[in-house]
């Protein structure tokens, strides 16, 4: 029998939250090896390029005040981009209104009734007393008609928490941690990055290098060994390494799959639990932005989303406009995505007439996956997901975007890869295991 190679921790997954966590652990004396299924590292948070143009997988903004840029800052990871400014519009009805930046523009916009700007005020006070955390086991919609009683400004509120939180699913969506995410994106903004999000991946990828972190690509992790704990993984092709401890920094479905091996696991119901988040993308690069007065533009009538990320980050040829138009689809991805497509373009005739002859390059993505996990009402918002510890298999670690009580998105995911390497840290070697004692076999 080929003996088994090994490392102090395993990570599965090359994405924001693995590479993060890896270097972490590497950084804290632990010899580590990270397995990507895939060619190339970063998972969503890859950028591509085309005809020069650098286009995310789907629309990507770094929250300045989040946890995610504390651990760039705590890894060293550099990076460069702009806040989007004010040039943009609201959209119901399919007309353009200007995007009020103030409580006093919104006081002064047609978008609102009469009856709307009156409440306008006492609405604006009532939240901003509102602890999120009193509010998180409530649904967003139903706080959203306490909070908001009148019905044009409750649309316009639940835009922005929407906005906030890529996330429209209000009937199941944590009200305290909607409400908490768009006081981050407010109180510090967010940023849109030079070069696209594949300059952080490139950034840890040095980091974790540069930490001794073994990376193996087109390395299928296919089952997690244990017996009384975590004795390593099993690769597709049938090699087996040994570990102390194994950190699965992705889905909670691919976790789950990772351990099948008959009994039934607390990962299993996470997965079961698990409600998956979706976006409808299109993205254009076009020769000349056709009209500058509306580089945003957000439905509030319907889940829409447009920006012009180039106004802001080095993202296009020198006069070019890298635009990204979404449809926030909620839980499940669209029944007929051409005709998303053309509500879509429909949103960029209405606020970039002429784009059309201007157009360089274009892709649109049906179904792309913004997060694994809703956070919901049900489990209490952030506070009541799952933690890095898998409680009933000791020495496997989880870690992504469902996971821990910090942030959402790839503040999730970065701020649980450092929890779970502190936790790992925090623990003792287990003593070696005997040459001859083989590892489980697994699944």
């Amino acid at each position: 029998m080929q003996e088994p190679r090994s490392a102090d921790v395993i990570v599965v997954g090359g994405g924001l939250a693995g590479l993060a966590a890896a270097t972490y652990l590497a950084r804290g004396g632990r010899t580590v090896t990270l397995f990507e299924q895939a060619a190339d590292l970063g998972g969503r948070a890859r950028t591509q390029e085309a005809a020069g143009f650098r286009l995310n997988l789907g629309p990507h903004a770094l929250y300045e005040a989040g946890p995610g840029a504390q651990v760039y800052r705590e890894l060293g990871i550099q990076y460069s981009g702009c806040k989007p400014g004010a040039e943009g519009c609201l959209v119901r009805g399919g007309r353009l209104y200007p995007l009020p930046t103030n409580p006093l523009a919104l006081g002064r916009t047609e978008l609102l009734s009469r009856r709307d700007k009156l409440a306008l005020v006492p609405t604006i006070l009532r939240i901003a007393r509102t602890d999120p955390a009193t509010v998180a086991h409530l649904p967003l919609d139903q706080w959203l008609r306490q909070a908001v009683p009148a019905p044009g400004l409750r649309d316009v509120i639940g835009m922005f928490l929407r906005v906030a939180t890529y996330s429209n699913d209000p009937d199941r969506q944590s009200a305290g941690a909607a409400l908490a995410q768009l006081r981050l994106a407010l109180t510090a903004g967010v940023r849109y990055l030079d070069g696209g999000w594949q300059t952080l991946v490139d950034g840890l990828r040095r980091a974790a290098e540069a930490a001794g972190v073994a990376i193996v690509e087109r390395g299928k992790v296919a089952a997690v060994l244990r017996d009384a704990a975590v004795r390593g993984v099993r690769l597709a092709d049938g090699t087996a390494w040994a570990a102390d401890a194994v950190v699965v920094a992705g889905s909670p479905a691919l976790a789950s799959e990772l351990v099948r091996d008959g009994a039934p696991t607390v990962l299993h119901r996470w997965a079961e639990a698990a409600i998956p988040m979706w976006v409808a993308s299109l993205d254009v690069g076009l020769e000349r932005l056709p009209n500058p007065r509306a580089r945003l533009a957000f439905g509030v009538d319907a889940p829409l989303y447009l920006s012009t990320h180039s106004a802001w980050a080095r993202l296009a040829p020198e006069g070019g406009a890298l635009i990204h138009v979404a449809r926030y689809l909620g839980a499940a991805p669209a029944e007929d995505p051409r005709a998303v497509e053309r509500e879509l373009e429909g949103l960029l005739d209405l606020a970039q007439p002429g784009w059309r002859a201007a157009l360089v390059a274009r892709r649109f993505l049906p179904h792309v996956l913004v997060s694994n996990a809703l956070v919901t009402a049900a489990q209490g918002g952030t506070a009541g997901r799952p933690g890095p510890i898998v409680p009933d298999i000791p020495g496997l670690y989880v870690a992504g975007d469902w996971v821990g009580p910090e942030g959402m998105l790839a503040d999730a995911s970065l701020a649980s890869a450092r929890q779970a390497a502190r936790l790992i840290l925090a623990t003792p070697r287990r003593q070696p295991r005997p040459a001859a004692e083989p590892l489980p076999l697994g699944a």
